[in-house]
């Protein structure tokens, strides 16, 4: 048997090990020279009879083993329970894991726009046998646009070797809803090209990429190609489309003179829309006008923000802040308490200067100005922001979810917040994702 010793000359005894083809154990021997004559030169030969010494460590600690996965663990379960990270952390430790598994963990992220945590279960699964999984990967696109990393989501679709049309649809309205429409202008072109046909879904999520970049004249001749290039009668949501491209560029005429000379009879939301679009404007004639119409079709859908009483829920909603892969809810309840308001209080005074004034139309409360004014202070998500300064690294994007649309106020407070701390600043509405950076915020003050 031969074996493989590593010899030291000034060294009183030799240590080499023996391993053994096709045995999963090895031991350590030990070898000592002749004492009798120490004069004698060694040969290689010399160690016929070595005293054997086994070592009285198990193999196991000499050569330890990864650690073995817990059995009889339900991830399914964990994960409908909500205990992403737990599942995770079982994971870590070798638990298989079951192509549903993937489906719930994407599911639940995009659900709770929990951004890390969804980065996580990405990085498992480029490791387990499901990497190439086409429906696997549409779904971690689809978690990626819900959280507002379009990047990530651009990464992963050319990456794909099969793409439908639910995937290019899926990309493009991610650009309009996070204020990229130009992108997703590009992607429609890149999708004829490489020859597919658009259908009625597509003309949808492109006209959101022409509000969004307000593309008037791609808007229009998209709309007119629908019928004459592709044989596709317009719905109610194309002349929706429609409305909002005009009306966010600030054609408010022409949108009124759209709306007028349908072929179809005006739904409750096309006012509404119109609605909203004078509001941002300051067009308060057509604002009534709309509102009119809008009782008229649908009288439950009256504007209620008008009456001088607040909505009791509204001042109760929660902000949800994502940072230092947890996530914290905020509310409005007690806005007086803890750091965060100190901290406000402090950027206030440089907003301010920087340009800020409080519109105080968004207080519904009948009180004096100055309360108005500190009751927009501290609306939730400012809250929020505020926490998430004082609890991050300088320069960390923060990332906040409001399940009620942002107002206006803060909309513009947000803005000349997020020059201020040079950070961005991620809030994401009922409507659209809002990327505040520098200044300025990717849906170009129209929400």
């Amino acid at each position: 048997m031969e074996s493989l010793v590593s010899k030291t000359s000034l060294l009183s005894s030799v240590h080499f090990d023996i391993r053994i083809p096709n045995f999963k154990h090895f031991c350590i021997y030990s070898a000592l020279p002749n004492k009798t004559n120490p004069t004698t030169p060694r040969r290689n030969n010399s160690l016929s009879k070595p005293h054997i010494k086994k070592s009285l460590k198990p193999p196991n600690e000499l050569n330890p083993s990864p650690q073995t996965p817990p059995i009889n663990v339900d991830l399914i379960a964990l994960c409908r329970e909500g205990k992403i990270e737990e599942a995770l952390e079982l994971m870590s430790q070798g638990v298989k894991v079951e192509r549903g598994v993937f489906e719930l963990f994407l599911d639940s992220c995009k659900n709770s726009r929990a951004l890390e945590v969804g980065k996580k279960v990405h990085k498992f699964l480029i490791r387990s046998p499901f990497k190439g999984d086409v429906e696997l990967n549409y779904k971690l696109i689809e978690m990626y646009v819900k959280c507002g990393s379009m990047k990530d989501a651009r990464r992963i679709f050319d990456r794909m070797r099969e793409r439908n049309m639910w995937s290019w649809h899926l990309m493009i309205y991610g650009y309009a809803s996070n204020g990229k429409g130009d992108d997703g202008l590009l992607l429609f072109e890149k999708m004829k090209e490489v020859g597919l046909r658009p259908n009625e879904d597509t003309f949808v999520v492109v006209l959101l990429a022409c509000a969004s970049s307000e593309a008037v004249e791609e808007c229009l001749v998209c709309f007119k190609s629908m019928k004459n290039d592709y044989g596709i009668v317009p719905g109610y949501e194309h002349y929706l489309g429609v409305v909002d491209v005009l009306g966010k560029s600030g054609h408010l005429n022409e949108a009124v003179e759209f709306v007028e000379n349908m072929p179809v009879e005006p739904t409750a939301e096309i006012w509404e829309a119109l609605a909203n679009l004078a509001r941002i404007h300051g067009d308060i004639e057509l604002e009534d006008r709309a509102d009119e119409m809008l009782a008229l079709f649908d009288p439950s859908r009256e504007r209620v923000d008008k009456l001088p009483a607040p909505l009791p829920k509204k001042h109760s909603a929660p902000n949800m802040l994502e940072g230092k892969n947890r996530v914290s809810e905020y509310r409005s309840l007690n806005p007086y308490k803890g750091d965060g308001p100190e901290k406000f209080k402090g950027l206030n005074g440089q907003m301010r200067e920087a340009g800020y004034v409080p519109d105080t139309r968004y207080v519904l409360h009948d009180i004096d100005q100055e309360a108005k004014e500190q009751a927009l202070m501290y609306h939730s998500e400012r809250l929020a922001i505020a926490y998430g300064l004082i609890s991050t690294p300088a320069r960390t994007t923060l990332r906040i979810i409001k399940n009620l649309r942002i107002c206006g106020d803060c909309h513009n407070a947000i803005k000349i917040m997020s020059k201020i701390v040079g950070r961005e600043l991620i809030v994401r509405d009922n409507k659209r994702f809002h990327h505040f950076r520098d200044g300025e915020c990717s849906c170009g003050d129209y929400w």
